[in-house]
C-alpha cells in the first residue's frame, strides 16, 4: 500500500537485475510481469494509455559518431518494426544532454532523440503514431489519462545509473 505521498511520484527502479537504475513514473506496468522480455530490454506500460517505455541495451557502434548514435539505433529499430517506408518513421529533433545533468557518469556523451515510427501491434493491419480506430488499442483512447510526457522521459534517461559494470561484460 503506498502512503499519500508515494502516489504520483517518479520511483528509482532497479533495472536489468540491479545492473542500472533509473527514476521510472510512478503509473507502470512492469511487461516483464506478463510475458517474456528480451534480457536486453525493460518495458513499462502505462496502465492507462498505448504509451510504452523501453530500456533496451544496444550494441555500441564504432563506426558511428556520437552524435548520430541515436539517430542510428532509432533507424535500426524502425527496420525491426518494419517501418522503414517513407513517411513511416519521422525524426523531429536530436539534442545533445549537458553533461553536467546526465547520472551516468561514465558516459562521454549523451542525445535525445525525439521521434515517431508508424508501427502496429501483434502484426494488425491498423499502423499508429496515435492510435487508429482500428487497431486493438483503440479502447484505450477513450481513457487517457495523465499520459506521460517528454519530461518524463527525459527525466528516466537522465537518472539512468550504472550500478554493476559487468553487466557489459
Amino acid at each position: 500500500m503506498q502512503t499519500a505521498a508515494e502516489v504520483g511520484s517518479p520511483q528509482l527502479r532497479p533495472l536489468f537485475g540491479g545492473a542500472l537504475s533509473a527514476v521510472i513514473p510512478y503509473n507502470v506496468t512492469d511487461i516483464s510481469e506478463l510475458r517474456e522480455i528480451p534480457d536486453n530490454q525493460e518495458v513499462f506500460a502505462h496502465p492507462h494509455t498505448d504509451q510504452s517505455l523501453i530500456v533496451e541495451l544496444l550494441e555500441f557502434q564504432g563506426q558511428v559518431a556520437d552524435q548520430d548514435a541515436a539517430r542510428y539505433h532509432f533507424e535500426d529499430i524502425a527496420g525491426s518494426n518494419k517501418a522503414q517506408e517513407p513517411g513511416a518513421f519521422e525524426v523531429s529533433n536530436v539534442v545533445a544532454l549537458p553533461k553536467a545533468e546526465v547520472s551516468l557518469s561514465e558516459c562521454s556523451s549523451a542525445w535525445m532523440l525525439m521521434g515517431t515510427q508508424c508501427v502496429s501491434k501483434f502484426n494488425e493491419e491498423a499502423r499508429n503514431t496515435s492510435i487508429s480506430p482500428d487497431s486493438s488499442s483503440a479502447s484505450a483512447a477513450q481513457t487517457h489519462r495523465e499520459p506521460w510526457t517528454v519530461d518524463n522521459f527525459r527525466r528516466t534517461l537522465l537518472s539512468l545509473t550504472l550500478l554493476d559494470p559487468g553487466l557489459f561484460g
